[in-house]
């Protein structure tokens, strides 16, 4: 099982997705922003690494929603979701190749990673309250 973090970046009631590109796992599919927690991580260093390593961007980490487990076929992740400010920076992706800002009802009208979804089922209340 590997630790995950997934940024959820609010600003003016959207959400900040990225589309993984064809070379990642789960090529083309939406995603909230993040990655393997390190040994000796913290789940807010290893957010704050992650969005400046993928986004170029500085955040300060708010708080944790519920964490989700998911079993893929090649890999079980724990995805932990972290709100986030964003702080500095400007926002360029490294990784992804997509990136869009979305209100949360249109969140279902992206390919969404079957993570992800599920960390939008299991908080409700983070994507209602925008946060």
């Amino acid at each position: 099982m590997i630790d995950v973090v997934c940024a959820l970046l609010f600003t003016h009631g959207k959400v900040l997705i990225a589309q993984r590109s064809e070379r990642m796992q789960n090529p083309l599919k939406w995603e909230f922003p993040g990655g393997k927690i390190h040994p000796g991580e913290t789940a807010f260093e290893a957010i704050k690494r992650e969005c400046h390593e993928e986004l170029s961007l500085h955040v300060a980490p708010l708080k944790t929603g519920f964490p989700v487990v998911h079993h893929y076929p090649h890999i079980s992740i724990k995805l932990v979701p972290v709100v986030c400010a964003i702080t500095g920076g400007s926002l360029a992706l490294t990784e992804h190749q997509a990136f869009a800002f979305v209100l949360v009802d249109e969140l279902q009208m992206y390919a969404l990673s079957q993570a992800d979804s599920k960390l939008v089922e299991a908080n409700p209340k983070l994507f209602t309250t925008g946060g």
